[in-house]
């Protein structure tokens, strides 16, 4: 394999335990933000959730597959691009689709339901679809991926903090109302943490192929941002709606990549910038097309 696919961040147990301990506060602030109400909304209305979650779980892992066998990157690269569609949508989406005057509601509650399901998902797609492809089939039974270790990771990290989160805003509202903007900035500057560490532990090998990752995670999330929006529109989703689901589906949860790739990959170098990157991209490129959207704003439809 290429000196890419060589290299791995040793991390130290302690410095692990923190990562982990940081997504999980990331993701109890998300869940301030989630409602019961959220899920409900699901079951009232569950069209545009269920074409988003598909999109989300079912549509890009397995078009990820296929551009992997297009462009055919390092095999550590090509897994670090199903690690990252393997994870669910990313808590900056919910900001971003109220930002293009998308549906922000539907948003939520893909976020709620997707981070929920990737308890399951992510360790589902990333071993079938990384098993497919002979290049990475090859790094996972290197690395003796155990699915089942995976899942209790993430439910760890996903899973107790989004139930805190919510009990704590369904029975706490006085504590969490003032908890909600300083657990936003934490998130973002922890984000921000998580990718700064990742680019400078892999600084001359990110330099080395920055050209290739740039082109290769810009195709990755443009192709999840489509996939979203058409598959939306595809399946009678009004642009309001769609619109919320392209953002959901292009804005990946790339700070839990980063987090299993250290706990079960020893920071393979090409997973870790494929995933750094993707958090810097992905913002950027959400951002744009938000206001791009926010310009351009489409009538809310009427509830049904």
């Amino acid at each position: 394999m290429e000196a890419v696919d060589q290299v791995h961040l040793n991390f130290n147990p302690a410095t692990l335990t923190l990562l982990n301990v940081l997504i999980g506060l990331i993701m109890f602030g998300v869940a301030l933000d989630i409602r019961v109400e959220d899920f409900k909304r699901v079951v009232r209305d569950p069209r545009g959730p269920l074409i988003g979650l598909g999109a989300q779980f079912i549509l890009l892992p397995a078009m990820t597959f296929v551009l992997v066998l297009v462009i055919d990157p390092l095999p550590s690269i090509a897994l670090g691009m199903m690690m990252v569609a393997a994870c669910p949508g990313g808590n900056f989406s919910n900001f971003l689709a109220h930002h293009a005057k998308a549906n922000a509601a539907l948003s939520v509650s893909m976020t709620a339901i997707s981070t929920g399901l990737a308890v399951v998902m992510t360790p589902a797609n990333l071993s079938f679809w990384g098993g497919l492809n002979p290049d990475t089939a090859a790094i996972l039974r290197e690395v003796d991926l155990d699915p089942f270790a995976l899942f209790e990771t993430i439910l760890v990290i996903l899973g107790v903090p989004l139930m805190l989160g919510m009990l704590v805003a369904a029975k706490k509202p006085a504590l969490a109302a003032p908890l909600r903007l300083p657990m936003k900035v934490f998130s973002l500057g922890a984000f921000g943490l998580f990718i700064v560490g990742a680019l400078i532990g892999n600084w001359q090998h990110f330099l080395q192929n920055v050209g290739y990752v740039a082109l290769a995670v810009a195709l990755h999330n443009a192709l999840g941002l489509a996939l979203g929006y058409w598959s939306g529109r595809a399946l009678g989703c009004h642009r309001y709606d769609a619109r919320a689901i392209s953002i959901e589906v292009g804005i990946q949860n790339s700070a839990l990549a980063l987090v299993l790739i250290f706990g079960f990959f020893d920071g393979l170098g090409g997973m870790a910038i494929i995933a750094a990157w993707w958090g810097v991209w992905h913002l950027i490129s959400g951002l744009t097309v938000a206001t791009y959207w926010s310009k351009r704003p489409v009538p809310i439809p009427e509830a049904t």
